[in-house]
């Protein structure tokens, strides 16, 4: 059965295959999907100021829009993605001259760089260690990873070890994504997503009640379908702490 429309992508360039949700994911161009492709934008726009000039290889690069990101600031980039569908959809839609894209395992994918990314994808695997270990076995001598990861703690219901998304297979807090990290890098810097601008102005009507109100005036579906697709990548802020209250850690690793 094929996905809702309200779930594939809109609009998208000629010969280039709409992408739908499965919750492995996020994609641009679905309106429902909006918040959660500026949160983790906001990430890749943060990294793309780091990466000026260099080789970044950006692993498990989904839809292909956080490489054309990176693009804007580094020399050369290359997606790797194992999935047939989504490699396809970015190599339309993407390639250009500094940008490519490889049909890869990121645990296969050698080639030297200067910097990997690995944003949101660090939680579906079974092994991540051997994962990091074999990032850093191809940077280069001075390169870095830039590995982001949800909070479990914002995430997941008070007091569960993890949310629902099934493709999440461990879900961490602020020390246990340090230590991991730490156990493949020697030195590890981290920084946590948080909303800014209007999204804290919502989460401060929620505080005081507003969920309860749209809910009895019957504006719920109005309000979120004009609100959700008005968010922007500004509306998340990156910085030191508080971790435990932190949307998604991002790791900065040597």
């Amino acid at each position: 059965m094929a996905a809702p429309a309200t779930y594939t992508q809109q609009d998208q360039p000629a010969g280039v295959p709409p992408l739908s949700l499965t919750g492995e994911r996020t994609l641009p161009d679905v309106p429902a999907e909006n918040y959660w492709y500026r949160r983790h934008l906001a990430v890749y726009r943060w990294v793309a100021e780091r990466v000026r000039g260099l080789e970044v290889v950006d692993m498990a690069c989904g839809e292909g829009y956080g490489a054309a990101v990176l693009a804007e600031r580094a020399a050369v980039v290359t997606g790797v993605d194992a999935n047939p569908e989504a490699h396809e959809h970015a190599r339309l839609k993407y390639s250009r001259p500094g940008v490519r894209f490889v049909r890869e395992l990121v645990e296969e994918y050698g080639e030297p760089c200067d910097a990997v990314v690995f944003l949101q994808t660090i939680e579906h695997l079974r092994d991540p260690g051997a994962v990091l270990r074999h990032f850093r076995s191809i940077l280069r001598p001075g390169g870095h990873a830039y590995v982001s990861t949800p909070n479990v703690l914002t995430l997941a219901p008070p007091g569960a070890e993890k949310s629902d998304n099934p493709w999440h297979l461990r879900e961490y807090r602020a020390e246990e994504f340090r230590e991991l990290c730490a156990g493949s890098f020697d030195h590890v810097e981290l920084y946590g997503v948080f909303h800014a601008r209007k999204l804290r102005l919502h989460e401060w009507a929620i505080d005081r009640g507003w969920d309860e109100l749209h809910r009895a005036l019957g504006i719920t579906d109005r309000f979120y379908g004009r609100f959700t697709p008005a968010i922007g990548e500004r509306d998340f802020a990156l910085r030191q702490g508080p971790l435990d209250r932190a949307l998604d850690f991002v790791a900065v690793l040597r």
